[in-house]
């Protein structure tokens, strides 16, 4: 199988070469400006596993706008803190939503499609210094009465400092809105990281598990894993699976 959004299999072969896109943005139902984003990633995502593109599409929100009378249902702490790495690692300083950055290197206000577009296709024509190959179990039940999704990888051509970084998103979520900059609207959201670890990948092979939402629905949901340098932030390598492929 490939490793394109929308796989049907429970794993992958690690493949060296080619080109992919990880699209992560940061954004908050508690800022109006990120609606317009939220479309964007959106038409990302839908268009990638339409043409079976590698372009993974991933939603961070972050917390730092729920003081504005909204607390975003999908907002974490460690989303917010994954901004401030690349914060430090840009030199910028500052955090702001939306903020779109592609495979850790380009950064840009994540309404703006063109730029979107730009940076994916430079990332395409790209060839991956690691390859990555993930496999699910499905999503089972743990023993406190939640709900786990047991994910085993294989990679080769670690660089030095990897890391690997493995997210649960999920897509046609939709919630209203009643209070906060965007009172009133009802948005819908795809990409929306519903589980995301990362930890310092020194084996080539291991098995990650991560504790998901009772609500998560399997047939909406996808895996996505890449490896990333942890000094620079590039991104070297990346895969998808769908998590209820079996």
């Amino acid at each position: 199988m490939t490793d394109t959004p929308g796989t049907r299999s429970g794993s992958a072969q690690p493949a060296a070469g080619g080109g992919f896109a990880v699209v992560e943005m940061f954004t908050s139902q508690g800022c109006n400006s990120c609606p317009p984003a939220e479309d964007v990633l959106s038409e990302i995502d839908r268009d990638a596993r339409q043409q079976g593109q590698r372009v993974y599409a991933l939603g961070f929100h972050v917390d730092y706008w729920d003081h504005l009378g909204w607390v975003d249902p999908f907002g974490a702490e460690a989303h917010t803190l994954r901004q401030e790495a690349y914060a430090r690692a840009f030199g910028s300083g500052g955090l702001y939503t939306p903020q779109m950055i592609v495979n850790g290197t380009v950064e840009f206000v994540g309404s703006d499609r063109r730029q979107a577009s730009s940076a994916i296709a430079t990332a395409l024509r790209e060839q991956a210094a690691t390859s990555l190959a993930l496999s699910v179990d499905g999503v089972v039940e743990d023993t406190g009465g939640g709900s786990q999704v047991v994910v085993n990888y294989q990679a080769a051509g670690l660089p030095d400092r990897a890391v690997l970084n493995v997210a649960i998103v999920e897509r046609g979520l939709e919630n209203d809105v009643p209070r906060g900059e965007n009172a009133g609207r009802r948005l819908r959201q795809d990409g929306v990281v519903r589980a995301f670890t990362s930890a310092r990948l020194d084996t080539g092979s291991g098995q990650v598990v991560l504790g998901v939402p009772r609500e998560l629905v399997p047939g909406h949901a996808s895996v996505v894993g890449y490896v990333q340098n942890d000094g620079d932030k590039v991104i070297v390598g990346a895969a998808a699976v769908d998590v209820s492929a079996t």
